[in-house]
């Protein structure tokens, strides 16, 4: 009986050590720069708002905030790389949803992957943003059913996306199984690139964030087919949405998240959860994040994870069940 207690009393200081390590680290904390990896090239949206927040969180962790740029294989290198990173607090991931579904379609590439659910610690979900399929002016399409209606009859229609595994690509291979259409994947390494050439009309059509986008919409040279929102986007308020367009089914937000490596304490998790709120929460922030058609969300580090959890399990099922697989 002894023993048992001893043991009971060493597991509690044990634990109590812990605890009280982790409360000291995270009155300490930060100490140093903090580095936000994004797995996607300068310029893109993700780019943009991860060097907004950082600009805006510095001041409140008295320290710098660093971007740093590590694209490829839809995400995968970046988030790889934090998955493997210190659990401190000084290495943070900031990502798309892609984030979520990557892995699942490139896993059968081969390509080394990470688990979301298992490898990081959830932070806030700072935005959602509406997916958009727009045409080349001279590809001749105005609505959903022309694209429609082109690929039933035979033609060869392909459609640019972010990436493998992108939201973006599991909207269009869904449209496909709906529509009983055979668009054609480009998966390019990020939106910007796909924009440019369906600006080019080097492709036809392609699956895009509203915010590249909307200075190609005013001057004409693209044109707005649907969004894969459940209802019409206010950004776009005369932009039908698929499901209105006869394919309910369709329907898939995006969003955008930071994330820190599995076994950063909680309690630093607590304090960037608390000042990316802050930051979220910026009249300055809310204008730049409007002009890139994003919609602050924040939340805690729990409602983050349940999102990522339910995108894995469903999205996952979804990849299975379309086949989808690394282009």
């Amino acid at each position: 009986m002894l023993k048992i207690t001893r043991r009971r009393l060493g597991a509690a200081l044990a634990v109590a050590g812990v605890v009280w390590s982790a409360a000291g680290y995270a009155q300490r904390y930060p100490e140093k720069p903090i580095t936000i990896v994004v797995a996607y090239p300068p310029g893109s949206d993700t780019d943009v708002m991860a060097r907004l927040y950082a600009e805006k969180l510095a001041p409140r962790a008295g320290q710098p905030v660093l971007v740093v740029n590590r694209a490829g294989a839809s995400g995968m290198l970046g988030s790889s790389h934090v998955a493997h990173a210190a659990p401190d607090g000084y290495t943070l991931l900031f990502a798309p949803s892609t984030f979520a579904t990557a892995p699942l379609v490139l896993k059968q590439a081969g390509a080394a992957g990470y688990d979301p659910v298992a490898d990081f610690k959830p932070v806030i979900q700072m935005t959602t943003s509406s997916l958009l399929l727009v045409a080349h002016p001279g590809s001749g399409f105005r609505k959903l059913g022309d694209i429609v209606d082109a690929s039933r009859r035979g033609q060869r229609i392909s459609y640019g996306t972010s990436g493998s595994g992108s939201p973006m690509h599991i909207v269009g291979e869904w449209l496909n199984r709906s529509a009983g259409t055979g668009l054609q994947h480009i998966p390019y390494k990020g939106v910007a690139p796909s924009v440019t050439d369906v600006v080019a009309g080097h492709i036809p059509v392609a699956l895009v964030t509203i915010g590249p986008v909307r200075q190609y919409l005013k001057a004409g040279k693209l044109t707005a087919i649907a969004v894969a929102d459940p209802d019409r986007t206010p950004f776009l308020p005369e932009v039908p949405s698929i499901a209105e367009s006869g394919y309910p089914d369709v329907r898939l937000r995006a969003w955008n998240a930071f994330f820190a490596p599995a076994g950063t304490p909680a309690p630093v998790v607590a304090w960037l959860n608390d000042k990316l709120g802050q930051v979220l929460a910026l009249p300055e922030v809310g204008e730049a994040l409007a002009a890139l058609s994003a919609v602050p969300a924040g939340g805690s580090p729990g409602k983050l994870g349940a999102q990522v959890a339910a995108d894995y399990r469903q999205l996952g099922r979804l990849i299975d069940e379309l086949k989808i697989q690394a282009d």
